[in-house]
């Protein structure tokens, strides 16, 4: 059995993914660096060093999801950490369209739907597949800890306040799969209300990655901070909790 605590992190390859890595690295944590494509997540454990080691997994692809559990069960035995950072905010935004602009093509009455499934795939079907898949490993921790990358666009509470200052780009692609990675999350924190195993939700707020066109205003290693620090978290540390840095709670 591995001697370290064991972490995988999602969508690790860049970003937020990618900075959370390197700092549980720099805690000693083995982590697991999860990536779509396997190359690139060599070339950021490399980048890494010691403790990081790359793991390809597509959590859109049930095969991939599976192998990745199963590999991560044969080399070490469990699982103690598991980041769930993997998403996407769209497949079709034009090159140059600003948040603004897609938000404004992608309302209720015209967003295609096509758009939607794409999205939701990995924002909120995928998070819930790795769930299922990793949870034996999880469970074979003394101390076994999920966070689930958020973001306070999906806050209901917040949306429902005309005074939100991101309330205009509610909509039904990526703000409100968020939404609904909020209420898994929620329906994972009561299954496991009693095991041991704790779950989390964290806002990386507005951080400039490919995932918003670099449009953030937030660095990387600040938008990284609550997630790492919510992780690192000891057996005593809260559970059930939807936060920003620091240790700011954000309404559901």
């Amino acid at each position: 059995m591995h001697d370290k605590r064991v972490a995988l992190v999602t969508g690790a390859n860049q970003g937020v993914g990618l900075q959370v890595t390197r700092e549980l690295v720099a805690n000693g944590v083995t982590v697991l660096v999860g990536s779509r494509d396997f190359a690139r997540g060599e070339v950021a454990a490399r980048e890494i060093g010691p403790g990081a080691i790359a793991l390809q997994l597509d959590v859109t692809d049930p095969a991939s999801i599976a192998a990745a559990a199963e590999r991560i069960r044969q080399e070490l035995g469990r699982l103690d950490l598991l980041v769930q950072n993997a998403a996407i905010s769209n497949t079709n935004k034009r090159p140059g369209q600003s948040v603004e602009e897609y938000a404004r093509s992608t309302r209720p009455s015209t967003v295609s739907l096509d758009e939607m499934r794409a999205v939701w795939e990995t924002n909120v079907f995928g998070v819930l597949a790795v769930y299922q898949a990793m949870l034996p490993l999880l469970r074979e921790s003394p101390d076994a800890r999920i966070v689930n990358v958020s973001s306070g666009v999906g806050s209901l509470a917040m949306n429902a306040d005309p005074a939100f200052p991101y309330r205009a780009i509610f909509g039904p692609v990526y703000p409100a799969s968020k939404t609904a990675l909020n209420a898994i999350s929620l329906a994972m924190m009561i299954e496991l209300e009693g095991t041991g195993i704790k779950v989390n939700l964290v806002s990386p707020a507005f951080t400039r990655t490919n995932l918003n066109g670099y449009a953030g205003t937030e660095s990387v290693e600040a938008g990284s901070r609550e997630v790492v620090r919510v992780a690192l978290l000891g057996p005593d540390g809260q559970s059930g909790t939807f936060t920003r840095w620091e240790s700011a709670t954000i309404p559901w």
